[in-house]
């Protein structure tokens, strides 16, 4: 199967806080209907959908009774810009990083509707991880006879 779009959609029952906040995450745009907003990316890019559930209950993560389904993992360059901006859109931090100045860690935050999410830095570069995919799929080749 040959993906054209992947989007995430979130259930919230306030779709403009929680819209508005992925598209600031995002530095993208809103697309509103009644029961439903799109969020695009800078790129230009459909990347989160968030669908009207008057009745959400927010996840309480990460030992309550409403557990977590579902959550986003953001790679950025610069942890201490990254938190300042998710919490400065209206995030709540859930769990600290030992210290954002860490080679490599990660912060787990809750968006305005209560879905965990975390930010990360110091992981594999894009470059990296795609010579590691090339590697890996390279060894599960089968070898050819001659």
């Amino acid at each position: 199967m040959r993906m054209l779009r992947q989007v995430i959609v979130f259930d919230a029952a306030d779709l403009h806080t929680e819209s508005t906040f992925w598209a600031g995450m995002l530095s993208g745009y809103v697309f509103e209907d009644d029961d439903w907003h799109s969020v695009i990316d800078a790129e230009g890019e459909w990347r989160i959908g968030v669908q009207l559930a008057p009745n959400h209950v927010p996840p309480d993560w990460p030992h309550g009774t409403t557990l977590q389904q579902v959550h986003l993992d953001l790679h950025v360059n610069d942890p201490r810009a990254a938190h300042e901006e998710a919490i400065a859109l209206g995030a709540r931090l859930l769990q600290p990083a030992p210290g954002l100045d860490a080679v490599e860690g990660h912060q787990v935050y809750a968006d305005p509707a209560g879905h965990p999410f975390c930010i990360g830095w110091g992981h594999p570069s894009r470059e990296t991880l795609a010579a590691y995919v090339a590697d890996r799929l390279r060894q599960t080749e089968p070898s050819q006879g001659t």
